[in-house]
């Protein structure tokens, strides 16, 4: 099971936000760049980036902290917010993102997520963030009727690469993942399941990866900054 450490962008810097709430976001470094590189150095095989105002405006907002992070690193990276046209797509792949991670898409547009999966195998994911069951898009600010349950099996034949499934609730609260509600949807769908949202402890971690599911991986963001859990100590236990 991967470990993916959670990069989330806004106004330039990483920051961490609770339940998604814009005015509840904590600064943790003014250098991306350099955050990305340690994570690298500390042994991490992906990352997981996030332009969070991208994912209110609709277009990428934080290009240039994307852009150097991709310079200073040579793992894989995957990147959402604000991703919703083809063109857009094509530009995030072309200047080395390895997957680009489809949220309010698959909501609004899924047509595009089946022809951006098509015309670039393995590079396209879909972000299922839920509120109480329910599918959260453009920022998490809007909610829908859409269960995740059933539009994760509607992109079962669509050739997507990953499913990363947020719990909002827990996002960035340091309560422990939804393990329960993840594993369903591993076990529900042949689409690998990346778990996102409160993931806080080496034993969140250990939970996951023990939870009878076929889980691709986990992200985790602030329990990594404040120093809740080891870096190091939980690559080698996921290894």
């Amino acid at each position: 099971m991967i470990l993916y450490p959670a990069i989330d962008l806004k106004d330039g810097q990483c920051v961490r936000l609770l339940r998604g709430e814009m005015d509840q976001a904590t600064v943790f470094g003014d250098d991306p760049a350099a955050q990305a590189l340690a994570f690298q150095d500390a042994g991490c095989q992906w990352l997981h980036l996030v332009d969070l105002n991208g994912a209110f405006a609709g277009k990428p907002v934080n290009g240039d902290a994307v852009e150097a992070i991709l310079k200073a690193t040579n793992i894989p990276a995957q990147l959402g917010g604000g991703i919703r046209d083809m063109a857009t797509i094509e530009h995030w792949l072309s200047r080395g993102i390895e997957r680009v991670i489809l949220g309010t898409a698959a909501v609004e547009d899924p047509d595009l997520v089946r022809e951006a999966a098509t015309a670039f195998p393995g590079k396209v994911a879909v972000g299922l963030d839920a509120r109480n069951g329910k599918v959260a898009t453009r920022g998490w600010a809007e909610d829908t009727h859409h269960l995740v349950s059933e539009l994760a099996k509607r992109f079962e034949d669509a050739g997507i690469s990953a499913i990363i499934y947020t719990d909002i609730e827990r996002d960035g609260a340091m309560k422990g993942p939804n393990v329960a509600a993840t594993a369903a949807l591993a076990n529900l769908v042949s689409i690998p399941v990346i778990a996102s949202g409160g993931v806080s402890s080496l034993s969140d971690l250990t939970t996951l990866r023990d939870c009878g599911a076929p889980l691709n991986g986990a992200i985790s963001g602030r329990a990594l900054y404040d120093g809740a859990l080891d870096l190091r100590e939980a690559l080698a236990a996921l290894a």
